[in-house]
């Protein structure tokens, strides 16, 4: 009975993620597709099938190319100059700004995947990111800092390690990330 109860929530947790996606982009263009059709037929008298699909990505290019023109950068210049003067929203913004830009932005920080040796006697070394290469300002000459993400987590530790302790490798720094935050279960592939 207990290895049954264990397949049923093993089998919950390979389903449900996919189900509550699937679910929710069913829903998203479920709702866009009716206010398309509504919206067509109300000025054009003619249904087309799949125009929900159509307006949604219409929609979210519109939104991406408002975000990069004149029109959207006065409101987010306004919020940016109050978020700049708000003391802990200010360094809690900056920061999570940062790390997104660090994966997704054009000057991106996970991108030199490299294996540090921790522990010498034990031969023990962890997966992580460069992050920064000059440490001057730290006074650290010979040192770098390397960032360790955690598995299934958006967290990590940052560690400063001596130079000749860190080994970059020669694969893909996605497949490295998708490697360390599944915990290791995704494998790992020298392609992306």
């Amino acid at each position: 009975m207990k290895k049954l109860i264990n397949y049923f929530f093993q089998g919950l947790v390979f389903i449900a993620p996919l189900a509550i996606t699937g679910y929710i982009i069913y829903m998203v263009f479920d709702v866009t597709d009716q206010f398309s059709r509504d919206l067509i037929s109300r000025f054009f008298d003619v249904h087309i099938p799949g125009a929900g699909v159509l307006t949604m990505i219409l929609f979210l290019v519109l939104i991406g190319y408002l975000g990069q023109t004149i029109v959207a950068r006065p409101l987010i210049n306004l919020v940016q100059n109050f978020i700049s003067r708000t003391p802990i929203l200010r360094d809690i913004y900056s920061a999570l700004k940062d790390f997104i830009a660090a994966f997704v932005g054009k000057e991106r920080k996970f991108n030199i995947p490299v294996l540090v040796l921790v522990n010498p006697v034990t031969q023990l070394e962890k997966l992580g990111f460069l992050t920064e290469q000059d440490l001057s300002v730290l006074e650290l000459k010979d040192k770098v800092a390397v960032y360790f993400p955690h598995s299934y987590n958006f967290s990590g530790e940052l560690f400063i390690v001596p130079r000749e302790q860190v080994r970059v490798l020669d694969l893909p720094a996605g497949e490295v990330m998708k490697f360390v935050v599944s915990g290791g279960v995704s494998g790992l592939s020298k392609h992306e």
